[in-house]
């Protein structure tokens, strides 16, 4: 989601009508001038990094379109995001969609864009538990406190209450034995990101073996229908089709196609 696409109302309000079940937006809270960070895509960044809209703000828009639609963050940054803003953002989201939410997080790639957050690359996976972990106590106890390394709170109230119970489901990006590990602690699914049936399956072993038999979406996911049909023989619950950036018109047009891919696998 950019200001150079469709607006996240409508896209909200197309995806529904052609009877997919979520939409997922990413995050980047910026992209540094100097890119010493390489795009793990290989090449020049592509121009939506620069222009992407904020997830809560697009998927609150989403919400008042639609009246089923799953609203996810693939993924939100938060190591970049303070813990309690960002437990009332998903909270509230929840709440005015009436427990639609899904909460995918992630470290993220750009090391510039993180250390602008003040956030050190090294220690951005602990860092990230850390949040994550007190975001759960926030949502889930009246009067919360947590007491770590890089998060410490006395106790606070903070409302609303996420509608889903005990919150909404995490989704963990990434693809490392790091990434089960927190898939595991407090994952409710694990969010892989663009991997082809090919890549994904020697994945799923190491995946299991330290989570168990959790949930698995793919995101950015191949639409081929032989692909489509390999991840389901995976035991994939959910496939994650790419949108490009392109304006209302075409992207309907897009979608008219994809879902026409989709409709075998309802």
């Amino acid at each position: 989601m950019t200001d150079e696409g469709i607006a996240p109302g409508p896209l909200g309000r197309a995806i529904e009508e052609r009877g997919f079940d979520s939409l997922f937006v990413a995050e980047h809270t910026h992209i540094p001038a100097s890119r010493r960070t390489p795009y793990p895509g290989g090449g020049e960044l592509p121009q939506k990094y620069y222009r992407t809209l904020d997830p809560f703000v697009t998927l609150t828009a989403a919400a008042a379109t639609t009246q089923r639609l799953l609203l996810g963050t693939g993924v939100a940054l938060m190591i970049e995001r303070d813990p309690i803003t960002t437990a009332k953002e998903v909270a509230s989201l929840d709440l005015v969609s009436g427990g639609r939410a899904v909460f995918g997080i992630g470290v993220g790639w750009n090391r510039e864009e993180m250390e602008n957050h003040g956030t050190d690359p090294r220690t951005r996976g602990k860092l990230l538990n850390e949040r994550i972990r007190a975001m759960r106590e926030i949502w889930t106890k009246d009067a919360a406190e947590f007491h770590g390394e890089y998060v410490d709170f006395e106790p606070i109230y903070a409302r609303p209450k996420p509608v889903q119970k005990p919150h909404p489901p995490i989704y963990v990006g990434g693809g490392s034995q790091e990434t089960f590990a927190r898939t595991a602690e407090f994952g409710d699914a694990w969010l892989a990101n663009g991997l082809p049936p090919d890549k994904l399956e020697p994945m799923l072993d190491e995946l299991r073996e330290t989570a168990g038999e959790i949930p698995v979406t793919v995101f950015g996911a191949s639409s081929r229908p032989e692909d489509l049909k390999e991840y389901a023989r995976l035991g994939v619950e959910r496939a994650l089709l790419m949108l490009p950036t392109i304006p209302e018109t075409e992207t309907l047009e897009h979608l008219d196609e994809l879902a026409k891919v989709a409709a075998d696998f309802r």
